[in-house]
């Protein structure tokens, strides 16, 4: 078996969960079991509802709080029929407005928040409980009640003082005491102290052997708990980003990535790691033997593959550009707004569309509408790309750092030329310079207005200069070396 550990997932998912999605179909394809196991509390959603989003199949989902019962990875089917049938009165009334519903009940502030799955659907996430004007419980459903959390007042505010975790019977499995902050975990047959404990108490319980395989993607607060109860298993480590501080190294000392720092230093009890580029591969293996006298075993696998090469079915739209990712400030999406906006002034016909969901979604449409920009530069959401990426002529890139680049895997799989920043490590890997698009050189004093300067530089030279139909040829090219059956290889040779 292959165990999967990663932290949280989320509707608006990092380049991590959808890498690991990647992984998945990889892994399935090849006839090599895995399981992807998630160590986050999640309580805005149900957990099934956000893996099977990116593509994970139920049965590969372990969620460390369910993991002590004998609940399943499964939707919310419990409805509010199900949850009338459990009150004791029938002495109430209710209402609804969209994805939230009122039970009230006789005397003074005594009432059910029930909190739907969606608008429409009468499917129950979560209940919470107030008597007395006061939240006393909120209770969390798939098919039926998964765990509870019990509420008392502290300064003048709701303190949840006690999750408790039930078996399919309704049966308690075991609870997790919150005392300010500090957790503890009561079990049938022991007391666990802390949220390390719990995880390494869940991988003892594995009962790892020495044909499994654990990979880990996030290690922060789990990564010792994981390699002190690893057992006989093979400990792969996932490298998603750059892995060490250039500004804090220099010829004697090394500054690591502090999300990596810990499995760096246990390089003795990790068996390999893997890097999505040979870029990284190279650079991690010269750094290991220089600060650390060191040799390990690093493979380049990359953390995403194509199924096949995405080909327009009719022309692409003329002056056409896309960008796809969270719309976080490190994405700098705002920088190829900008430039986009200056290079239609040379080139009137430009438009772009932006794909992605994200926190900064708000200051960007106010940045477009504030540039006059909205009839050209559309935000267009969280969407599936897969078909969408071959309709445009041009993929623009704003990060400054990339581990990879799933969304540049992606367009040039959909023959996109690429205009980006020659930083490490996935624009190097897609973009060769003068033939699939732009590597823009940047450095640590390069001002912001600079750097829009330059991309509206590239932007115009690839419209009126370049020869699109080669450029969209070379993309391809660079495509094929990560489609599908390129990767499964790679992954056979790691797991057999």
């Amino acid at each position: 078996m292959i165990y999967n550990f990663n932290l949280g997932i989320g509707w608006a998912s990092s380049g991590v969960e959808y890498a690991q999605s990647y992984r998945a179909a990889i892994l399935r394809n090849i006839g090599a079991d895995a399981r992807f196991i998630f160590t986050d509390m999640i309580t805005a959603e149900n957990i099934q509802h956000l893996t099977k989003n990116i593509g994970f199949l139920d049965s590969e989902i372990i969620w460390l709080y369910m993991f002590f019962t004998d609940q399943r990875i499964a939707p919310v089917s419990y409805t509010l029929n199900d949850l009338k049938k459990t009150l004791a009165t029938d002495d109430y009334t209710y209402t609804r407005n969209g994805k939230t519903g009122r039970i009230i009940f006789q005397g003074t502030n005594n009432f059910y928040s029930v909190y739907f799955t969606d608008e429409k659907s009468d499917r129950v996430h979560r209940v919470e409980i107030v008597s007395g004007g006061l939240l006393i419980r909120k209770d969390y459903f798939t098919y039926n009640r998964v765990f509870s959390e019990y509420y008392a007042p502290l300064d003048n505010k709701a303190h949840m003082y006690l999750r408790r975790f039930f078996n399919e019977d309704g049966t308690a499995a075991y609870e997790e005491i919150n005392d300010d902050g500090r957790v503890m975990y009561q079990f049938p047959e022991q007391l666990l102290c802390s949220k390390e404990e719990l995880v390494g108490y869940m991988v003892s319980r594995l009962k790892l052997k020495k044909d499994d395989i654990v990979l880990i993607d996030r290690t922060t607060g789990i990564g010792q708990a994981i390699l002190q109860h690893a057992g006989e298993a093979r400990v792969g480590i996932i490298i998603h980003a750059d892995h060490f501080s250039e500004g804090g190294t220099d010829e004697d000392h090394i500054l690591w990535n502090n999300y990596y720092e810990y499995s760096f230093a246990m390089d003795k009890h990790v068996d390999f790691y893997i890097t999505a580029t040979d870029e990284q591969n190279k650079l991690l293996r010269e750094q290991f033997l220089k600060y650390k006298g060191a040799a390990p075993q690093v493979y380049t696998i990359p953390v995403g593959s194509l199924d096949e090469l995405k080909y327009p079915t009719v022309n692409r739209k003329p002056y056409s550009i896309l960008t796809a990712s969270r719309l976080a400030s490190e994405k700098h999406i705002d920088w190829i707004i900008e430039a986009v906006v200056k290079a239609r002034e040379t080139i009137p016909q430009l438009s772009m569309d932006i794909y992605g969901k994200g926190g900064e979604e708000k200051k960007l449409r106010e940045l477009i509408k504030k540039l006059g920009a909205e009839n050209y530069i559309i935000l267009r959401g969280q969407q599936n790309m897969k078909e969408i990426y071959q309709d445009y002529e041009l993929y623009l890139s704003g990060s400054t750092s990339e581990g990879f680049g799933l969304t540049l895997m992606e367009a040039v799989g959909g023959g996109l030329p690429i205009i980006g920043f020659d930083v490490r490590y996935g624009n190097p890997a897609f973009i060769d310079e003068g033939k699939n698009g732009y590597l823009i050189s940047v450095d640590a004093h390069m001002t912001s207005k600079e750097k829009i300067e330059a991309l509206t530089d590239r932007l115009i030279r690839l419209f009126t200069e370049a020869d699109l139909d080669s450029f969209h040829e070379h993309s391809y090219e660079k495509a094929r070396g990560f489609l599908t059956r390129e990767v499964e290889l790679r992954w056979k040779h790691i797991v057999g």
